[in-house]
């Protein structure tokens, strides 16, 4: 073989060994990692959205036997949860403010206790500490406290003797009272009308004397005559709450003592011998060898009654 012919034999080769190259690079180059990764998450995505149409799941999703929560309903566990948290707050704000009111009203009501407690302790000093006047000589027609047997004969228990003079009287004699007192005239018509009986009669001209005329010089005699009354015809406990203001309301009044006396006689009759002692005692205290002797026998025989000791 010539030189000729060995060069030919080399181009044939040559061409023979290009054909499958050219073919080769005419064919589309390999995917890339990334390509090869998208293609997979949109492979994912469609079978995600085969399996779990209500929504993409967590990524939990496989683990958990139910989906994901949706968005509303999150949405509607925050609304709970905010409506939640608004309640817990007012409820909050409400104790607050209520123990803030109970807190004042416990305050006031510590406050009224003291200042009644000051005001009892001041005006029973006032009491103790205050001289007695002395008693009004009146003419006739005395009016002597009962003794505790006296509702037993047929006759009130409080109804005054006739005679004699006395100065515990309680109706004032005629041209005692000035010549036009109207007042006067007034509280010696529920005099006379308590004398004979007419209670309830009494009472009503008495407390309309009283309304009248509060600064009159028989409103300690008044007061007085309506306790009286009210024990006459059996409320107890109504003379004793009578009584019992007539004497701390003018403990120097003229008939403040017979209140103390007949208030024992209504405690008594209200079944409280303890109260009624202490009625008796505080006679004793605040008057004490200022008693008038018209008073003195009644206090005795009441407490006697009472079993004081």
């Amino acid at each position: 073989m010539n030189h000729t012919s060995r060069i030919a034999a080399v181009a044939a080769s040559a061409s023979l060994a290009l054909i499958p190259a050219a073919a080769l690079a005419q064919r589309s180059p390999p995917p890339s990692p990334e390509q090869r990764i998208d293609r997979l998450e949109r492979q994912v995505d469609q079978l995600q959205r085969q399996v779990y149409p209500r929504g993409r799941p967590a990524d939990t999703a496989g683990f958990a036997t139910e989906p994901a929560a949706t968005q509303s309903s999150v949405l509607t566990l925050d609304q709970r949860l905010d409506a939640v948290e608004r309640q817990m707050a007012d409820l909050l704000r409400q104790s607050e403010e209520n123990g803030h009111r109970l807190q004042s009203v416990e305050s006031g009501i510590a406050s009224l206790r003291a200042s009644d407690d000051q005001r009892i302790g001041a005006l029973e000093q006032r009491m103790s500490q205050a001289p007695v006047a002395a008693p009004v000589e009146t003419p006739p027609s005395a009016a002597l406290p009962p003794s505790p047997n006296a509702a037993t004969r047929g006759r009130p228990a409080t109804l005054p003797p006739k005679s004699p003079p006395s100065a515990s009287s309680d109706v004032p004699a005629a041209g005692a009272a000035a010549a036009a007192d109207p007042g006067e005239d007034a509280y010696t018509a529920g005099f006379h009308q308590w004398e004979s009986g007419q209670y309830d009669q009494a009472i009503t001209t008495l407390r309309a004397f009283t309304a009248a005329y509060p600064r009159h010089r028989r409103i300690s005699y008044a007061n007085n005559l309506i306790g009286r009354a009210l024990l006459d015809k059996g409320d107890a406990r109504g003379a004793a709450e009578v009584l019992l203001t007539n004497y701390r309301s003018n403990p120097r009044g003229e008939r403040a003592q017979d209140s103390l006396l007949y208030l024992g006689q209504a405690l008594m009759k209200l079944g409280q011998p303890g109260q009624s002692c202490k009625a008796y005692a505080e006679l004793e205290s605040v008057y004490g060898a200022k008693l008038r002797p018209d008073l003195k026998k009644p206090l005795a025989d009441g407490k006697a009654q009472a079993q004081c000791s």
